[in-house]
């Protein structure tokens, strides 16, 4: 059965209600000024000659000019495959696409593929490619490059390259192959949300060698890689969508936020992202202060199988122990969404909005809980935060304030971002860890499939079988009523388990050279810099 776009917004569970209430801010505001100062079309001449002056002066989008853009930490590798750390696909974005991409309003759009034809089983989906594509080296893309690209993140290729992210969705996929310029993938079992997986990058066949010479279909392309300074971004004159405005983006790296704040004002810088509540204000009338979300559950994450948090009522104890929304209130004036679960509010449906209600805010429950676990004199850990966003350290020494009150006490390790991934995220050798786990996609699998008893990503080393066969089933499930009950029912597993302490989706505030327009933000984050224009 052939499905259209739209109804794939359905199917694929995309966010559309967040983002467009808090995208609007001092934008929004200034269209409805200027709308509302127009000059009114009569028939006296000299009010129409004025209309007409007035419209041949109107500043319009301009092509070429280059941008900085300030960034917070190096990327981890320009092969897309390979890359983990967030800040790294916020860039990539740009270079590489997958058979389908995601738009500003959440929506799967058709990027390499030009359709998608899904049977009614959710068992087998058929992409027509788009004709005349070209890589950045400027080889045509064919079926085949979509067909090896698919099987290297599926791990289904003969060599499987060790360094490559294996992604578990494509864990059903028994068949990837390619006929007459068509794509075909066949599932063992139905999964409707496979489609937003396919936002996986494209790259030529064969090719081993993208964190070298990074080969992609995006607006834009690598022209030069400086470890720990810069990547730099050139135009692909021969992209095959909207043409992109800029010559040129670099991406600075810029790992403290008060030397971006002064670089910003320097001029050095054009725009910045995670700016803290105090910085907006000094930026405030100088740059435009974009709000959106950050599509991000902050949390403090707890490795469950270390000896102080494999019990229970120990991670239960730091939830009540917990200000969520004094937290807000401290180092955001409030803007964000208190969360209690891994979950974005943004998902619509598929929140848990009761999972909020379980832990408030109770020291004494807290110290209670610490007593019957064998701790009457309280407890002590240390919480490794990344170095690189002041938004996690500042989050994290409001908690360790407020931890005290319950006789927890906290030491804040800050580490670099590569020191994260490897320590935390990869060998799993720490107790505590306050960070952001992004949506890298836009399906709620994707986000709950990290806590499987053997997934990959399970950095925190939660394990529960009863949560294992809910997940498989909401996966399977071609039901989007049923879905959105078995997801609601994860949450709240995660919530009462006291998996982690899960906070806040944070605010996203960014400054904006107050001579560029076009701004996105995305239910992902990521920086699209082919929408932004200078005016003339």
């Amino acid at each position: 059965m052939k499905r259209t776009w739209l109804t794939l917004i359905t199917v694929v569970l995309l966010f559309v209600t967040a983002l467009s209430g808090c995208k609007g801010g001092k934008k929004e505001e200034e269209t409805t000024q200027t709308s509302t100062t127009q000059t009114t079309i009569t028939e006296t001449t000299s009010k129409a000659e004025t209309q007409s002056q007035e419209e041949t002066t109107e500043k319009q989008p301009v092509y070429g000019g280059e941008i900085t853009v300030g960034i917070q930490q190096d990327i981890d590798s320009l092969d897309p495959h390979k890359a983990v750390a967030a800040g790294t696909k916020e860039i990539l974005f740009n270079v590489y696409e997958g058979l389908v991409k995601p738009d500003e309003n959440g929506n799967l759009v058709p990027a390499i593929a030009e359709d998608v034809v899904i049977s009614e089983d959710g068992c087998e989906y058929t992409f027509p490619i788009r004709e005349g594509i070209q890589f950045h080296d400027g080889s045509t893309v064919t079926a085949e490059d979509v067909v090896y690209s698919l099987k290297r993140v599926a791990g289904l290729l003969d060599e499987t390259d060790p360094s490559v992210v294996v992604d578990s969705a494509f864990s059903h996929v028994t068949e990837i192959s390619a006929e007459d310029n068509v794509v075909k993938i066949v599932l063992s079992a139905a999964n409707t949300e496979l489609l937003g997986y396919l936002t996986c990058a494209i790259i030529p066949a064969g090719n081993t060698t993208c964190d070298k010479t990074p080969i992609g279909t995006g607006p834009y392309k690598v022209a030069s890689y400086q470890a720990l300074e810069k990547v730099v971004l050139s135009k692909n004159t021969n992209y095959w969508g909207e043409e992109p405005y800029l010559d040129t983006v670099t991406f600075k790296i810029v790992a403290d936020s008060d030397t971006a704040t002064t670089q910003l004002l320097a001029g050095s810088i054009d725009v910045y992202a995670y700016l803290t509540y105090d910085q907006a204000a000094e930026l405030e009338g100088k740059f435009r202060i974009e709000e959106g979300s950050m599509g991000l559950v902050q949390g403090i994450f707890l490795n469950n199988e270390s000896k102080l948090f494999s019990d229970e009522r120990v991670r239960q104890a730091i939830n009540y122990a917990v200000d969520r929304q004094g937290v807000l209130d401290m180092i955001a004036n409030g803007k964000g969404a208190v969360i209690a679960t891994d979950m974005f509010p943004s998902f619509g449906t598929y929140y848990n909005d009761e999972t909020e209600e379980v832990y408030p805010h109770d020291p004494a429950k807290a110290i209670e809980l610490l007593k019957q676990a064998g701790y009457p004199n309280g407890i002590s850990f240390e919480m490794i935060v990344p170095s690189g966003y002041e938004y996690h350290i500042n989050t994290a020494q409001v908690i360790i304030d407020q931890l005290k009150e319950a006789n927890i006490n906290v030491k804040m390790q800050k580490v670099d971002d590569s020191s994260w991934l490897k320590d935390v995220y990869q060998d799993r050798n720490y107790e505590a860890s306050l960070y952001g786990l992004a949506a890298k996609v836009v399906v709620p699998s994707r986000v709950l499939s990290r806590y499987a008893s053997t997934a990959s990503n399970n950095f925190i080393n939660y394990k529960n079988a009863e949560y294992d066969e809910i997940l498989a089933k909401a996966i399977a499930s071609i039901d989007d009523h049923e879905k959105q009950e078995l997801y609601k029912q994860l949450e709240a597993m995660l919530t009462e388990d006291a998996a982690s302490v899960y906070l806040q989706d944070p605010a996203l505030l960014v400054a904006v050279n107050p001579e560029l327009e076009g701004y996105k933000f995305y239910p992902i984050f990521v920086q699209d810099v082919a929408s932004l224009h200078y005016m003339q």
